[in-house]
C-alpha cells in the first residue's frame, strides 16, 4: 500500500511540473509594427514549434512541458528573440528588430550540427531563402553557379551538373547531392541528374555547399564536395503557394524560331493541433531543349587542313552515324552519312515532380516523417555519346525519426529507364536499315555498312552509269539512295524499333536498378558537457538490374553492400576563442578494403565576427557499380568492371599482354615477314616484344587536402571570405586495354611463350577493356575571395573570384581524370528587395576564362570552351494584400550562345514572367 501511494504521489508531482500548455501571441516588426507572417516559434532544445499567420498571430500547443521554458522566435531578415514562458496560458507580444547584419547565416553541413557560417571550420556556401526568392535565373538551381567556387555544365534545359574544385564532368560521380538527406543520384547512372528529380522552387528552403573533400563526414560520394538541399517543413511553412512562370527561348537562332517555356508549381501544407502536418507539392516544366548543332569536323585521322564540310571522311561533332568509316583503295577515307542530333534527340523536354510528406510529433522532442518523391522527365545528357534520358522515372521513399539531438533515417531510390537511348548508336542503327545493293535490293543490317561503301567505291571509280567518276558528292548521293529521311513514317519506325532494342543490337538503355540506404547520428554533447561528441553511421545496398544489357545480370544479380561510421569531437579552448574539431570515418565496401578518412580543423575567433580557420581533410571515392560490374561485349572488345568476381573464371587480369606491346609485336612481325623472313622465325625473333600486363583490380580513389581561410564581418556591413586550398590525388580510376591469347602468356622460363606469340600473330585472341587505377599523383590548388557589402536603403552589392590551378607534375596525362575547370571564375550581384512601393530587383553576372575540355564524347581529345559571361536579371513587384509577387526576368539576358562542355548544346537566353501566390495558412 505504501508503494502504491508513493507511485501516485510521484505521478501527481510529475504532472505538476510537466503541464499541457497553450501559448498565444503576436509577432511584429520593430519600428513599423507590421505583422510578420511566417515567423517561426520553436521551443528551445525541442522540436515543438509553430508559425505565425498572415496577421502575425500564433498559437503554440504542447503536452507535458516543464515550466519555465524558453521559446525562440525567428523570421527571415530579423534578429531572433528569446522569450521565457512561465505560465501555461501566457500571451506573448514580440517585436523583432530588423537584422543589423544579414551576413551571419546558420549552416549545418560543415559539422552536421547548427553553427554560425562565420565559424565554420571549412569553406561553405549557402543559398538562403531570401536569395532563392530573389534569384533572377529561371530556376533556383541555375543560380548555384553564382556561389563562390561553383562550376556548372548544362547538357539540357532540364539537366545542369554542378561541381567544385576541378575534375569536372557532365556526369559527376565525385560530387554528392542530398535532398532532405536523401542521396539524389540515380542508381544506374551513379550521379545526380541536376535537379531533374529534386525539389521545386516553391518547396526549397535553402541550399548549402561544401567545396572540396567531405568524405570524413559524408562518405565516399562526397569526394569533390557536397550540395545539400533542404525543403520546407510542413509545420513551419503552412499555407497555399502557387507559381506560374512562362517564358521563351531560342531567340536569334537561324535553325529555330522562339519557343515557349512553361513552369507550373503548387504547394500546400497544413498542421493539425501542432501534432500532425502534411504537405503536397507538384511541379511541371516543359519546353524545347537547347540544340546541339556544332558541326565541326573532329576526325582525328584526317589532317586538320583537310577537315571540313567537304571532307569525304567528315565526322561532325553533333552528327551521329558518320563515325563509321573505311579507307577504300583508290578512293581514300570515307565516312557514312550521319543524322543531325535534332532528328535523333527528343528536344520536347519536360520535368514532372510530385512530392508528399507526413509529419507526426510523437512527443515534444520526437518526430516521425514519411516522404515520397516521384520524378519523371526527359533530359539530354552528354557522356560518351549524347544520351536521351527519355521518360526516365526516379522514385524515393524516406522514413525518418528525429529529435533535437539525433535522427534515424531510411530511404530507397528506384529508377525506371526503358525509353532512354544512345543517339550515336541510334544514328548508326538507322543507317543500317535501308542500304541497297547495286541491284536495288535492301540488304541486311549486318551487311549494310560494307554494301554502302561498295556503292560509294563503284560510283567514285566510274562503274555506275550516269555518275561522274572522281566526284565525292556524286558518289555519296549514289550510296545514299533509299536513305530514310527524318520525319517520314519509315524513319520514325526504324528509330522507335532501335530505341526499344537493348544491348548490342539496339540503341536502347534499360535499367530498373535501385538502392536502399539507412543512416543516423546522435549528438552526445549535452550528456558529456566537457567536449562536443557526435557519432553516426550509414548502410547502403545497391541492387542493380539491367537484364543483361549492361551487366551480366540476366541471371546473376549484381548486389553491392557498403557501410560506414564516423566520430567527431570538438573542444573550445582559450576562453572559447579557439575551437578544435577532429573527426574520423571508416567506410567498407564489400569488394574493397576499408578506408579511413580523418579530418582535423581549427577555428580561432578574434571576436564572433572575425574568424580564422585551417583544416586538413581527406577524401575517397568507391568505384561505382558500373566501374565494378559492367560486363559488356561490344564486338571487337569486351568491357569489364574491375571487381574481382566480375571476371571470375576469365583469367583476364592474370593472363594477358598489354595492347601497346601487341601492337609493337604485330608491326615487327609484319615487317619481318614482308622482308622474306619465314613466319615462325619472325615470331620467335620478336616474341620478347610482348609484355605481360600487370593490371590491378579496381580500388577507391584517394584525396588529401589542406585549407586555410578567414571569414568575418567588418562594421556589420562588409562580409569578407578568403580561402586557399591545396589538394593531392592518387589512384584515379581509368580503363586499360589488354589482349588475351588462349595459351599461357609466359613460358616456364618467364619469357613470352612461343605458343602465345603465335596465337597473337594469328589474331587468335580476345581484347578486353579493364577498369583499374593509376598510381600517378597530381595536385590542384586554388584561392577564392568573396565580398558582400550592405549599402544604404537595403541595397546589397556582392562579388567573388576564384583562381584554380592544376599541376600534372610527372604524371602521365592519360592516367588521370581531366581537370576541366577554368583558371578564373568570377561573379557579381547587385540588388534590393524593396526599392520603393514593393518594387525590387536583382542582377547577377558570371564570367569565366577559356579552357580545354576533355571528355569521352570526343575521345578524350581537347575541345576549346571559350571564355564567356552571363547576365541574369529580374525586377519584381510585391502585392502584400494579395500575397502575390510578380517577377519579370531573364537568364542570359544578352542571349550569348555558349557551350559549357565540348559537344553539349549552346545555351541562349530565357526571358520569362512569373506570378507567385504564397498565402500562409493558420
Amino acid at each position: 500500500m505504501k508503494k502504491f501511494l508513493l507511485i501516485i504521489f510521484l505521478l501527481a508531482s510529475a504532472r505538476l511540473f510537466a503541464q499541457d500548455v497553450k501559448i498565444t501571441g503576436t509577432v511584429t516588426a520593430a519600428g513599423s509594427n507590421e505583422p510578420l507572417s511566417g515567423a517561426t516559434i520553436n521551443v528551445k532544445d525541442k522540436i515543438v514549434g509553430t508559425t505565425t499567420n498572415s496577421k502575425g498571430q500564433f498559437t503554440l500547443s504542447a503536452n507535458n512541458l516543464r515550466l519555465p521554458f524558453t521559446i525562440v522566435i525567428t523570421a527571415v531578415g530579423y534578429d531572433p528573440q528569446e522569450v521565457k514562458i512561465t505560465s501555461v496560458t501566457q500571451n506573448v507580444t514580440s517585436a523583432l528588430p530588423v537584422r543589423t547584419t544579414q551576413l551571419n547565416e546558420v549552416v549545418t553541413l560543415a559539422t552536421r550540427v547548427n553553427q554560425s557560417i562565420l565559424q565554420s571550420p571549412v569553406s561553405i556556401e549557402k543559398l538562403t531563402p531570401k536569395a532563392i526568392k530573389e534569384n533572377p535565373s529561371f530556376t533556383f538551381y541555375d543560380a548555384l553557379i553564382n556561389l563562390k567556387g561553383m562550376e556548372a555544365v548544362t547538357s539540357s534545359i532540364t539537366y545542369k551538373q554542378v561541381n567544385t574544385r576541378g575534375f569536372n564532368t557532365t556526369g559527376n560521380g565525385r560530387f554528392l547531392q542530398l535532398v532532405d538527406g536523401v542521396d539524389n543520384q540515380t542508381p544506374g547512372l551513379n550521379f545526380s541528374v541536376g535537379n531533374q528529380f529534386g525539389a521545386s522552387d516553391l518547396d526549397v528552403e535553402s541550399a548549402e555547399v561544401i567545396p572540396g573533400a567531405a568524405s570524413a563526414l559524408y562518405g565516399p560520394v562526397a569526394f569533390n564536395g557536397l550540395l545539400s538541399i533542404k525543403t520546407k517543413d510542413a509545420f513551419k511553412y503552412q499555407g497555399l503557394a502557387v507559381s506560374v512562370k512562362t517564358g521563351m527561348n531560342h531567340f536569334g537562332e537561324s535553325f529555330a524560331d522562339p519557343k515557349g517555356l512553361y513552369d507550373f508549381a503548387f504547394r500546400f501544407a497544413k498542421s493539425f493541433n501542432d501534432k500532425f502536418a502534411f504537405k503536397l507539392n507538384a511541379s511541371y516544366l516543359t519546353g524545347t531543349d537547347w540544340y546541339a548543332n556544332d558541326y565541326t569536323d573532329i576526325n582525328a585521322s584526317i589532317p586538320a587542313a583537310n577537315r571540313g564540310p567537304n571532307n569525304p571522311a567528315r565526322d561532325a561533332l553533333n552528327i551521329y552515324g558518320d563515325e563509321v568509316t573505311k579507307n577504300i583503295t583508290g578512293v581514300g577515307v570515307v565516312n557514312r552519312t550521319g543524322y543531325e542530333e535534332k532528328d535523333l534527340m527528343n528536344y520536347g523536354v519536360y520535368s514532372l515532380k510530385l512530392n508528399g510528406a507526413l509529419q507526426y510529433r510523437i512527443t515534444n522532442n520526437l518526430e516521425a516523417i514519411y516522404q515520397y518523391n516521384y520524378g519523371k522527365g526527359t533530359a539530354s545528357y552528354t557522356g560518351s555519346s549524347r544520351f536521351d534520358l527519355n521518360n526516365f522515372v526516379l522514385q524515393t521513399h524516406r522514413l525518418e525519426l528525429k529529435g533535437s539531438n539525433f535522427f534515424l533515417r531510411g530511404y530507397s531510390v528506384q529508377e525506371n529507364s526503358h525509353d532512354s537511348y544512345n543517339t550515336r548508336s541510334l544514328g548508326q542503327f538507322i543507317n543500317r536499315t535501308w542500304v541497297q545493293d547495286l541491284s536495288g535490293n535492301v540488304v541486311t543490317p549486318a551487311n549494310a555498312d560494307n554494301t554502302w561503301f561498295n556503292r560509294y567505291e563503284a560510283a567514285f571509280k566510274g562503274n555506275v552509269s550516269g555518275v561522274t567518276a572522281g566526284n565525292h558528292p556524286a558518289a555519296r548521293a549514289l550510296a545514299d539512295q533509299g536513305r530514310l529521311l527524318p520525319g517520314t513514317a519509315a524513319y520514325e519506325a526504324a528509330k522507335d524499333a532501335s530505341i526499344h532494342n537493348y544491348g548490342l543490337s539496339g540503341a536502347g538503355v534499360f535499367s530498373n536498378s535501385k538502392f536502399y540506404h539507412a543512416d543516423g547520428q546522435y549528438d552526445f554533447s549535452k550528456h558529456i558537457k566537457v567536449f562536443e561528441l557526435l557519432a553516426g553511421g550509414s548502410l547502403r545496398e545497391y541492387r542493380m538490374f539491367t537484364n543483361g544489357s549492361l551487366f551480366d545480370d540476366a541471371t546473376n544479380r549484381v548486389n553491392i553492400t557498403e557501410w560506414g561510421s564516423f566520430l567527431q569531437a570538438g573542444k573550445k579552448l582559450f576562453d572559447e576563442k579557439l575551437k578544435l574539431t577532429a573527426s574520423i570515418r571508416y567506410d567498407k565496401n564489400e569488394n574493397f578494403k576499408g578506408s579511413f578518412t580523418p579530418r582535423f580543423s581549427g577555428v580561432y575567433s578574434v571576436t564572433s565576427m572575425h574568424n580564422f580557420r585551417a583544416s586538413y581533410q581527406t577524401g575517397f571515392r568507391n568505384p561505382t557499380p558500373v566501374d565494378q560490374f559492367i560486363h559488356l561485349n561490344v564486338g571487337p572488345i569486351t568491357i569489364l568492371g574491375g571487381a574481382p568476381r566480375n571476371s571470375a573464371g576469365l583469367n583476364v587480369y592474370e593472363n594477358t599482354f598489354t595492347s601497346a606491346s601487341v601492337n609493337a609485336f604485330g608491326a615487327a612481325v609484319g615487317a619481318a615477314i614482308g622482308a622474306g623472313t619465314p613466319p615462325p622465325t619472325a615470331i620467335a625473333n620478336n616474341k620478347n616484344l610482348l609484355v605481360k600486363s600487370n593490371v590491378a583490380y579496381i580500388k577507391p580513389e584517394q584525396q588529401k587536402a589542406f585549407e586555410i581561410g578567414y571569414k568575418g564581418v567588418i562594421n556589420e556591413k562588409l562580409l569578407v571570405d578568403l580561402n586557399y586550398y591545396h589538394s593531392s590525388y592518387t589512384d584515379f580510376i581509368l580503363n586499360t586495354v589488354v589482349i588475351q591469347p588462349p595459351s599461357a602468356v609466359l613460358g616456364a622460363d618467364g619469357t613470352p611463350s612461343m605458343q602465345a606469340a603465335g596465337e597473337v600473330a594469328a589474331r587468335n585472341v580476345k581484347a578486353y577493356q579493364l577498369y583499374t587505377n593509376a598510381s600517378d599523383k597530381v595536385s590542384a590548388h586554388g584561392v577564392s575571395l568573396g565580398l558582400t557589402y550592405l549599402l544604404e536603403r537595403g541595397y546589397v552589392l556582392g562579388g567573388n573570384a576564384t583562381k584554380s590551378n592544376f599541376n600534372l607534375g610527372n604524371a602521365n596525362a592519360n592516367n588521370i581524370a581531366q581537370y576541366n575547370t577554368p583558371e578564373w571564375s568570377t561573379n557579381m550581384n547587385f540588388g534590393n528587395p524593396n526599392v520603393a512601393n514593393g518594387f525590387g530587383f536583382n542582377i547577377n553576372w558570371h564570367w569565366q576564362s577559356q579552357f580545354d575540355w576533355y571528355g569521352t564524347f570526343n575521345g578524350n581529345r581537347p575541345g576549346r570552351i571559350a571564355a564567356y559571361s552571363l547576365f541574369d536579371a529580374q525586377v519584381n513587384k510585391k502585392l502584400p494584400a494579395q500575397h502575390t509577387t510578380i517577377k519579370l526576368g531573364a537568364s542570359n539576358i544578352f542571349n550569348k550562345h555558349i557551350s559549357q562542355s565540348y559537344g553539349s548544346p549552346a545555351i541562349g537566353g530565357i526571358y520569362y514572367v512569373s506570378l507567385v501566390f504564397d498565402s500562409p495558412l493558420k
